[in-house]
């Protein structure tokens, strides 16, 4: 489960960035790619924010949809996952514009 060590990651980029402010709430982005799984995520925050500015704070994950480009014909569509075709031309040349990333969108603090 290498969410443990994301979320572990998390709470440090978080708790460097609240200004030793008690943190009310922490919005993350995780792409549909990024082969991380959200569940897995939540089951980690409270253990892994336990003690820290985050202790009590509110987890809020949103969803990035996959879009890409096929390199072939230039048309833009949603993927789910890295194998799909393009569905003008049906080429396999295709390019990641985002659904793969896992960002910490938002920090709210007391």
């Amino acid at each position: 489960m290498h969410e443990l060590s994301i979320m572990q990651n998390v709470v440090k980029i978080c708790e460097d960035n609240a200004q030793g402010k008690q943190v009310k709430s922490v919005t993350l982005e995780v792409g549909e790619l990024s082969g991380i799984i959200p569940d897995a995520l939540e089951f980690c925050f409270e253990s892994c924010t336990k003690g820290t500015l985050l202790d009590g704070a509110q987890l809020i994950i949103n969803i990035i949809s996959p879009k890409v480009r096929c390199n072939g014909c230039g048309a833009i569509f949603s993927a789910k996952a890295y194998y799909d075709s393009c569905p003008e031309c049906k080429g396999f040349d295709i390019e990641i514009l985002f659904g793969e990333e896992l960002r910490v969108k938002e920090l709210e603090v007391l």
